[in-house]
């Protein structure tokens, strides 16, 4: 059963009395439902996602999950990155089942579970081959059975498909989302890419930057699987880059009112 998340005023700074990276951000994320945030870089959309995922406490406001405060990484979420960061000695299947073997969990029964995972991802024949020998995506594929081996709640991605060619990043993107609504998880991704965004959300946030807010959001009511050269899919496309041009134009005008306010105060002074 996927988790709800609660974003409850999120204002975050690096330091002491430094500019927000984040600034008041509230939002819910539903059970199962997945969610794509999007901005430019720089815009703090992964430092939301670590708060998320329970790696960074914010300076003010909290995350919660099913009404529980996050304050450390927990078992019931799991977090995949830009690189699957997969121990190159072990197998497939080793890699896999880590987090299983790390809780304790009998060999036969970890590698049990994950075989089933690794016949959902196709790579079952594959099970017992060192992750060297794999490409790319396979890599990603093994990642992936290691985030959802555990049975999580919520999957938590952080621009994982980025360094993937075209065509496998386009099946992934069609077989994560499929996954996590078989299971029943709560996915949220992080993505500078609009096209995935809609090809993998069921809503979309639309995040500006210094500071960091949601300053839009977009629902994604297509059917699965999504379609990039579909009427819908390029009509939402379109709609997204309308919401992020007005967001760079209205951050434009509010740095000239300052600029010029403070080009007013210097004068008078």
């Amino acid at each position: 059963m996927g988790a709800t998340i609660s974003l409850d005023y999120i204002t975050h700074r690096f330091s002491r009395g430094a500019a927000p990276t984040l600034e008041k951000i509230e939002n819910r994320i539903e059970p199962g439902e997945m969610v794509a945030l999007i901005g430019r870089s720089g815009c703090g959309k992964s430092t939301l996602l670590h708060m998320l995922a329970g790696l960074l406490i914010p300076s003010e406001g909290c995350v919660r999950v099913n009404g529980h405060q996050v304050s450390r990484p927990s078992a019931k979420w799991n977090m995949m990155f830009q690189k699957a960061s997969l121990y190159p000695w072990m197998s497939v299947r080793e890699n896999a089942a880590l987090g299983l073997l790390f809780s304790g969990m009998a060999k036969t029964e970890a590698f049990s579970r994950v075989d089933e995972l690794l016949e959902m991802l196709g790579l079952h024949d594959k099970r017992d081959v060192n992750v060297q020998s794999l490409s790319g995506g396979q890599q990603q594929r093994v990642a992936l059975a290691r985030s959802l081996a555990t049975d999580p709640e919520i999957l938590l991605l952080d621009e994982p498909f980025s360094a993937l060619d075209a065509f496998t990043r386009t099946a992934l993107q069609e077989e994560v989302p499929a996954i996590c609504r078989d299971l029943d998880i709560t996915m949220v991704i992080v993505t500078h890419d609009i096209d995935e965004a809609i090809a993998m959300a069921d809503r979309v946030m639309i995040m500006s930057q210094n500071p960091g807010r949601i300053v839009g959001e977009l629902d994604v009511e297509l059917p699965w699987p999504r379609r990039h050269m579909d009427a819908g899919f390029q009509s939402l496309r379109d709609q997204l880059m309308t919401q992020f041009k007005d967001t760079d134009d209205g951050l434009a005008g509010r740095k000239a009112i300052t600029e010029t306010t403070d080009d007013d105060a210097e004068n008078a002074a």
